[in-house]
């Protein structure tokens, strides 16, 4: 298979890149390496993505940022910058993407184990994540042709413990490689309309 991978300078993306490249054709993109540059904040830049790439038979997006912040010092813009950025982005990926993904093909998002176990500072995060599994479940029964559509929806993964471990108390980790592996679920599967909850 052709694949795109969004993201694919970022922890996760990397990590997906180097399960997928094992057996398909993997151009990857991402803001700042990559073989094409995109900001998925843009709808413009995915336009030009996708032209540059042309016919995909799978697009993977790990890309997508939120603000982590106390709801009482989140601001408009902290909540507008991760709806345009996450959210927004990714949705935009799968629109724009429809006449680039062949008729078999599919799309691959990222949310997060915010969706449905909260934690402190993480309100923008809950808020994307599960608004983007529910557009995932309802886009699935409108992809073209036979095109489908699911979400990887991973807990905290081992490899950010350093870094993110204290926002996650008494939660279990995944590792990347399974996160990765559940890409790979996803593109060379049947299912459609999915959220692959992985932890907790």
């Amino acid at each position: 298979m052709r694949i795109l991978l969004i993201g694919s300078s970022g922890r996760l993306g990397a990590a997906v890149h180097e399960t997928l490249k094992a057996s398909h054709d993997v151009v990857t993109a991402s803001r700042s390496r990559g073989e094409l540059t995109v900001d998925i904040r843009d709808p413009a830049s995915i336009r030009a993505m996708y032209e540059n790439v042309g016919p995909v038979d799978a697009v993977a997006c790990a890309a997508g940022s939120v603000p982590f912040k106390p709801l009482g010092e989140l601001s408009l813009a902290d909540m507008q910058a991760g709806v345009e950025d996450k959210l927004i982005g990714q949705v935009e990926v799968v629109r724009q993407g429809t006449r680039f993904v062949t008729d078999e093909g599919s799309f691959t998002l990222i949310t997060g184990i915010l969706a449905r176990r909260p934690i402190r500072t993480g309100v923008v995060a809950s808020l994307v994540n599960g608004a983007l599994e529910s557009f995932v479940m309802a886009a699935a029964a409108e992809l073209p042709g036979r095109q489908r559509i699911n979400a990887v929806s991973p807990t905290v993964v081992t490899e950010a413990l350093d870094d993110y471990g204290t926002f996650f108390p008494g939660f279990l980790p995944v590792p990347l490689s399974e996160v990765a592996a559940t890409y790979l679920r996803s593109i060379e599967g049947i299912e459609t309309g999915k959220v692959f909850e992985l932890g907790d």
